[in-house]
């Protein structure tokens, strides 16, 4: 018996073996809830809420040799560590939060976007990091700092007649892009029907047969870029244009059923990023379940998908109001209940993830960074109010595993930012 199980082992490949070394490694951590009392355990599934706020502060004041790697995501570490502590409540002081205005402001391009760093290219990646930084730093001192105008300029450059964007001046073209691109002009009300022509056209073409979205046609699907795909044609009302059914399907079955967490890819292994990137991809789908069942129903009785029939449509015409999806999303009643196991994902990322010291890592095994902090504890918070009917209702305390302390904050799930900085931005930039 010891020899068949040495010859299946040599056979399988290097994925399927460290595949098989992390489900053991999450099956030891997990498994020292069994047996325990309520109390313990309640313990053992706090989030050190102190711990991570001293990693984080620590991080925006200042950062080690080490990540002089990272000098062109400079704004990327800004949005990360001030998306994370708002998750967690918590807001810099004066002084901190004007030297961030002031450097992101320094990021700026005297024609649109924002680069890197100082002096950098701009870029729409950063663009997107540098916007999402401003307004989770709230007041009209960061929000005014923000140039629309140029903004729209730089985004309209970025445009390619095909319906997609390039990341920067005759960069790559592909689903982030357009999910960047949109995402900054919904937020700051400048999105055009010149922005959005072609872009539902274009993601569609990267939905794979598998049924989640690739960054570019004929790639593999992966779950940022299936997030990215599906916010942005939210955003954009075009959202019937995918197969939903089986994009949806190709979604859920990326959830560990050991492990808990989600995989970005088919036949990858858990990494804690994709607690946001899958789970907010799922929180999003479980808000339009209706137009779902509707593509299934249509399916079934042979019809193709008609988007000018369907719940989310788009009309160039439409009023700014209308158009203004972002906002319009947050009105609807989620029709169904999580899509995916929101608890045993919750496991995965206060006890696989977790460290102790302050911050979030990929995996156990691996070392902390802000990246992984912040879409954890996003992922923690599209968890925890899986269950309420509308975003930003009080989730029930059976959703919150562990102490009740551990409620973070909720987020817009189609931007990534808290709700209340989203609702502040809206109504000073829908104004302008």
């Amino acid at each position: 018996m010891e020899g068949v199980k040495e010859v299946h082992l040599q056979r399988l490949t290097v994925s399927q073996k460290e595949q098989l070394k992390v489900e053991e490694r999450v099956s030891q951590i997990l498994s020292v809830l069994t047996d325990v009392s309520p109390h313990t355990k309640s313990l053992m599934l706090e989030l050190w809420n102190d711990k991570h706020i001293e990693f984080l502060m620590a991080g925006l004041r200042q950062l080690g040799p080490s990540y002089c790697v990272l000098d062109a995501n400079r704004p990327w570490l800004c949005y990360w560590i001030l998306h994370s502590a708002a998750l967690l409540g918590e807001y810099v002081d004066a002084e901190l939060e004007q030297r961030a205005i002031d450097f992101i402001s320094r990021c700026q391009d005297v024609d649109g976007g924002y680069g890197g760093g100082p002096g950098q290219m701009p870029h729409l990646a950063t663009t997107y990091a540098a916007v999402n930084s401003l307004i989770t730093l709230g007041g009209i001192s960061a929000l005014s700092s923000i140039n629309r105008e140029k903004m729209h300029m730089f985004l309209m450059r970025m445009k390619d007649p095909s319906g997609g964007f390039r990341m920067h001046e005759a960069g790559e073209m592909d689903v982030r892009a357009c999910y960047t691109a949109i995402s900054v002009a919904s937020i700051l009300s400048i999105l055009s029907h010149e922005l959005v022509e072609n872009v539902g056209s274009y993601i569609s073409s990267c939905q794979t047969y598998e049924g989640g979205i690739a960054g570019e046609p004929d790639s593999e699907a992966h779950g940022g870029y299936t997030f990215c795909g599906l916010a942005t044609l939210i955003l954009i009302n075009e959202v019937d244009c995918l197969d939903l059914p089986q994009l949806l399907d190709w979604v859920v079955f990326r959830q560990g059923e050991i492990e808990g967490g989600f995989q970005g890819r088919a036949n990858k292994l858990v990494d804690g990023c994709y607690s946001f990137w899958q789970g907010g991809a799922l929180a999003l789908l479980q808000k339009i379940s209706l137009l779902i069942d509707k593509q299934l129903k249509m399916s079934f009785l042979g019809s193709t998908r008609q988007s000018s029939e369907s719940t989310f449509i788009t009309d160039l015409n439409l009023s700014k109001e209308e158009k203004d999806t972002g906002f319009s999303f947050l009105d609807g009643v989620a029709e169904s209940g999580p899509l995916f196991d929101p608890f045993a994902l919750q496991h995965y990322i206060l006890l696989c993830s977790q460290v102790l010291e302050g911050g979030f890592k990929d995996k156990p095994g691996k070392h902390r960074d802000y990246y992984h902090t912040c879409y954890c504890l996003s992922g923690l918070s599209v968890c925890q109010h899986s269950e309420s009917k509308a975003v930003g209702g009080s989730p029930k305390p059976t959703s919150v595993l562990g102490p009740f302390s551990n409620l973070l904050e909720p987020i817009h799930p189609l931007f990534n930012v808290i709700l209340d900085r989203y609702y502040e931005a809206h109504d000073f930039f829908s104004r302008m």
